[in-house]
């Protein structure tokens, strides 16, 4: 596939077969780090329990659910082993959801899918192979940016798809997806 001159949503035959992780959370003791100020999403929940009400809020608008959904998605990497670099990093080729460096020093670039239901697709289709090319595209940028030069053993591209649907919250996390 082509993915110059392809933009349908991902198939499930898109996306390579990878061991993925999916859980559901019941609550955890992690603090949500503060929103940067320039942000325009809802202030920060206090405690992973606020975060997951409020992302079980069925009156919050998409745009607010997705900024939740990525807070939830960075502070799960977190609890899995991730440390966070950056976050909504901007260049010309579009937005880094979320970049990290596993315990094996692999950066990771973390693009994350929030919804409230499965009706139209899982979120993980919805990165299409337009949208998977511009994040490669900016996972370049940033890796030449002088800021961010540091050892690592390598890049990876992963999809995170945060689902609340019928009052529970699930993360499905596909390591290298692209």
């Amino acid at each position: 596939m082509d993915i110059r001159t392809t933009s349908r949503a991902a198939t499930a035959g898109d996306l390579p077969t990878r061991p993925s992780i999916q859980t559901t959370p019941t609550t955890a003791d992690f603090i949500v780090a503060e929103r940067e100020p320039d942000c325009d999403g809802p202030p920060p929940a206090a405690t992973s329990r606020d975060l997951l009400r409020r992302l079980r809020d069925e009156t919050i608008g998409p745009k607010q659910l997705g900024v939740l959904g990525e807070q939830y998605a960075a502070l799960w990497l977190e609890r899995h082993g991730h440390t966070i670099l950056d976050r909504n990093w901007r260049s010309r080729y579009g937005e880094l959801d979320i970049i990290t460096m596993t315990p094996e020093r692999l950066i990771v670039f973390a693009e994350v899918k929030t919804r409230r239901c499965e009706h139209f697709g899982s979120p993980q289709e919805a990165v299409t192979a337009r949208k998977q090319a511009s994040v490669r595209r900016a996972g370049i940028q940033w890796l030449l940016d002088p800021e961010h030069r540091m050892s690592h053993n390598g890049v990876r591209f992963d999809v995170l798809s945060v689902v609340s649907k019928d009052g529970t919250v699930s993360v499905h996390h596909i390591p290298g997806a692209f």
